[in-house]
């Protein structure tokens, strides 16, 4: 008598419950999408601080200190990777797995959305699949490119597209050129129909991190030593930076002449500088930007040059330090980074690609990430790609409501498509087949 053949193990039905992450390197963005339910994203420090009277904060805890002065920040990422899984997943734990956690989850009932970085290495892909299943034990993962889940946007109405009224978002959007400028660098990714074209991914060594840095510098250089101040220098950076329009022209406006000569448009701040009035964290836990007084700045130079200790606050006068700190996204060679900026960047990345692709992508150009919400980037990127390309190619260039939550939404809709349940893989199908078939699995998308 022929043995019976067993019947396949029944797959268990997907969960309607699925956790979207964000997993940047300055902070994850994470938030629960229930059937066609969206929850509001929180945006969670992506860190362990330790403030100078030795008290740890664990991500979001980091909200209750009150004194940033000499706070020394550990980061799980590196680059835009996730190097440190020790780190990670103390601050996993910490919000969604305590059981005071912020954001409970359980993860036996939840599927995982996570994002990754473009091009990511397969040993590093590897191990973060490995404590998703092995470590957490989530009934469900997908392991998605970043940049191309803002695919399932509404991209025209980000372009402000004229259409009928009524007319429904194709998602994922059929062709996009996504610009992602975070903490640790900057992407430029062409998506076709959801799909990355990784031959054509560009990579530049720039982000919020470095730009940050360079500001340090500058500053302890010409006022104040800020080298252990890096999380006040950020706020600094964040509020009063900005991308120039006309860099040459705001630079003769900041320039203060040969020694001895006085320039009236640099005493009179030439409409750039700005006054930075540092926080002392007990009347003030937050840096406050006011316009340049030329009258203030001289009695402050009297104060400090004889009766130092009368003045109530520390104020920085910054200058050219508003727009050359940004100015390293589109010259990164003012430093020594033998890197093109992002207009050269958007030019190779098209010359990998066929001619014909190329008005579809320059027409369809959003830009996400911290980076972007300085004043005048959208406009500086779109008028250096203009110059760059065929004169009857039309180039649009912009940036959604929300830049530091935007791939998270896309996870979101994401998430609620029907394209999620083929694309994610259970807990059975990775104990059954093993970490290479859902490495090659995530590698093909719906093809598979």
């Amino acid at each position: 008598m022929a043995p019976t053949r067993k019947s396949k193990p029944q797959q268990p039905s997907p969960p309607s419950r699925t956790l979207v992450l964000d997993n940047g390197a300055y902070t994850i963005k994470a938030g629960y999408v229930t059937d066609d339910t969206v929850d509001d994203p929180r945006i969670i420090p992506n860190s362990i601080a330790r403030d100078r009277n030795k008290k740890v904060y664990v991500a979001s805890d980091l909200d209750r200190c009150t004194d940033f002065s000499e706070v020394a920040f550990r980061r799980p990422v590196e680059k835009g990777f996730i190097v440190n899984w020790e780190a990670e997943k103390e601050i996993w734990e910490h919000e969604f797995f305590d059981d005071n956690a912020s954001q409970p989850c359980d993860p036996s009932e939840t599927r995982l959305l996570l994002a990754e970085p473009s091009n990511s290495l397969p040993i590093l892909q590897t191990n973060c699949d490995q404590m998703v299943f092995e470590e957490f034990g989530f009934a469900s993962y997908y392991r998605a490119i970043g940049p191309s889940l803002n695919s399932y946007h509404d991209v025209q109405g980000i372009l402000r597209t004229p259409r009928d009224p009524g007319t429904i978002a194709q998602l994922p959007a059929e062709i996009l050129l996504l610009i992602d400028t975070g903490y640790s660098h900057t992407t430029i990714t062409p998506i076709i129909q959801g799909r990355p074209v990784h031959p054509a991914i560009r990579r530049l060594d720039v982000g919020g991190k470095l730009l940050t840095n360079y500001l340090t510098r500058l500053l302890s250089l010409r006022h104040y030593d800020m080298r252990n101040e890096t999380n006040i220098v950020n706020e600094m950076k964040e509020t009063a930076c900005y991308v120039s329009l006309d860099f040459k022209g705001d630079l003769e406006r900041t320039w203060k002449g040969t020694r001895g000569e006085r320039r009236e448009v640099y005493l009179s701040g030439g409409g750039v500088a700005k006054d930075y009035v540092l926080p002392d964290f007990h009347t003030r836990t937050k840096g406050i930007v006011r316009e340049f007084d030329p009258v203030q700045a001289a009695r402050a130079r009297k104060l400090a040059a004889g009766r130092a200790g009368e003045s109530s606050e520390d104020v920085l006068t910054l200058r050219n330090e508003r727009f050359v700190v940004p100015e390293l996204l589109f010259h990164p060679s003012d430093i020594g980074i033998h890197q093109p900026g992002i207009a050269d960047l958007v030019m190779q990345s098209l010359r990998v690609l066929p001619v014909g692709l190329w008005p579809g992508l320059l027409a369809n150009i959003i830009v996400v990430g911290g980076n972007s919400l300085f004043d005048g980037f959208v406009e500086r990127l779109q008028k250096e790609i203009v110059q760059l390309v065929p004169d009857e190619c039309f180039v649009r260039v912009a940036r959604p409501v929300d830049p530091i939550t935007s791939t998270w939404l896309g996870g979101a809709n994401l998430a609620k498509h029907e394209h999620i349940n083929a694309l994610s893989v259970t807990k059975q199908e990775y104990e059954e087949f093993g970490a290479a078939w859902v490495a090659r699995k995530f590698s093909a998308g719906l093809e598979s």
